[in-house]
């Protein structure tokens, strides 16, 4: 092959080469095919994850759903074996009635107590009359006086017993209540309506303080987090209306509101989110799916799934007919 026909290729190939490129950074630069006042970011969608965990340690008797099972809010989904605490807790029932007998006892003491200083006193009434007509003599008196004195003491003594019994009492009370929360608490409840995602133990397998043994997604609470230069982020409010479209749902078109604004710049995420990846300061944004939509597409929407939410900038700019929401 002679020279000038491999310089003819040579530069063909890199006319190919160059045409490729411009052609490459022409698609990644192409228009959104949004109108004025809109923008848009890919992202994926995500749901609030929310564990039930033990509040004790303890071994795990029973564990009902499983993955992918929906779960009521406020149902029982797990026990854990609580035989030792509901034996505390007839122990310190029995205890709390040992108390209140105790206070009754000391209750008596008390009314005991006033009648023997009612006594004492007229006594010493008497005496004092009887002195002063000189019936009797002098040490009678003060005799008498003494025992006044005796149960007023008395009287102060069994008083004081008593706020020592009516303490006990309820301290044993206290320590009753603190049972019947932890056997209470020995059964795990769902804490939102949700789906389950892991189901992270098994029955028979002792967890400790904390252990985890259902994670739960919130399907009502789904949001999809994205990413804007600083021009189009400083447009965007609070509340303002967005759409969210699913790679997976083409034909849906799930309303949404901006639920949060990120207060400052941050650098592009390793993983970008954004079509615009030559900008170096982003704001990150979520996007919140309206929850009437996901409750009545439960089974449509499922975390993970990749898509694009588009968020309009300006209240009054209509939607493009491909965003629509019920003719809205």
């Amino acid at each position: 092959m002679d020279r000038s026909r491999l310089g003819k290729i040579l530069i063909f190939a890199l006319f190919a080469a160059l045409t490729a490129a411009i052609a490459f950074y022409l698609y990644y630069q192409r228009p959104a095919g949004l109108p004025a006042g809109f923008a848009s970011g890919n992202g994926r969608l995500e749901a609030i994850e929310v564990d039930v965990a033990t509040k004790f340690a303890g071994r795990l008797s029973e564990l009902g759903p499983r993955e992918g099972d929906m779960v009521v809010a406020g149902a029982v989904v797990a026990r854990l074996d609580a035989d030792d605490l509901r034996a505390q807790l007839l122990a310190t029932e029995a205890q709390v009635r040992q108390a209140q007998q105790a206070l009754d006892e000391k209750r008596a003491g008390v009314r005991k107590s006033k009648s023997d200083v009612a006594l004492a006193g007229k006594t010493l009434k008497r005496s004092e009359e009887l002195v002063g007509k000189g019936f009797i003599s002098r040490n009678k008196l003060d005799t008498d006086l003494t025992g006044m004195e005796g149960a007023m003491a008395g009287m102060a003594q069994a008083q004081s017993q008593v706020g020592g019994a009516d303490a006990a009492v309820a301290a044993a009370e206290a320590r009753v209540e603190s049972l019947k929360v932890a056997v209470n608490d020995a059964s795990l409840k769902a804490p939102i309506n949700g789906r389950v995602l892991y189901r992270l133990a098994e029955p028979g397998e002792v967890l400790a303080a904390g252990g985890k043994v259902l994670t739960l997604l919130d399907l009502s609470d789904m949001y999809m987090t994205i990413y804007l230069p600083t021009d189009k982020a400083g447009q965007v409010m609070l509340n303002s209306e967005a759409r969210i479209v699913l790679d997976a749902l083409p034909g849906q078109v799930i309303p949404a509101t901006v639920s949060f604004v990120a207060p400052k710049a941050q650098f592009t995420p390793r993983e970008v989110e954004t079509r615009t990846e030559r900008e170096k300061l982003m704001f990150r944004l979520k996007v919140k799916a309206d929850a009437a939509w996901l409750a009545a597409h439960r089974n449509l929407a499922k975390g993970g799934m990749p898509g694009v939410a588009t968020v309009r900038l300006e209240a009054n700019a209509p939607w493009p007919a491909n965003l629509q929401v019920n003719g809205k």
